[in-house]
């Protein structure tokens, strides 16, 4: 999704390679809401679809007050319904947009499990190592 507001054009996109949903301003990233996708089981362990567990959300200091963090929280959040995963929200800002806006979301929000903890610890150590 593009929008352009006066003479900036932001972005939002998936960007699955680095694990993170993406705001961009140009070819810059300004916004992240990282996660990590968990596989669910069909096997009828009570495990269910997929997830994707959000565990940091943070937009650049000088984007921020212009609602670009919610923009980014709903599309990431309507990317993830459409593609039929459960939503695990480990970060507080997910946590604080879901309580605001709970529709369409509260039927996919799922209670984290140790699976989901330990699988955002390792991608939010990929996501420091990536960083530099």
């Amino acid at each position: 999704m593009t929008e352009t507001t006066g003479e900036v054009q932001i972005e939002v996109a998936d960007n699955p390679e680095r694990g993170r949903f993406e705001l961009r301003d140009g070819g810059h990233v300004i916004g992240v809401a990282n996660y990590a996708l968990v596989q669910g089981d069909s096997s009828g362990d009570g495990q269910g679809p997929d997830r994707v567990v959000f565990f940091h959300t943070e937009v650049r200091p000088e984007y921020e007050g212009q609602g670009l963090a919610a923009r980014l929280a709903a599309f990431a959040l309507d990317e993830t319904v459409t593609a039929g995963r459960g939503i695990v929200a480990l970060c507080p800002y997910i946590k604080l947009y879901l309580r605001r806006h709970p529709e369409p979301y509260a039927a996919h929000v799922l209670a984290p499990t140790r699976a989901d903890v330990d699988a955002a610890d390792r991608a939010a150590e990929r996501a420091a190592a990536a960083a530099g």
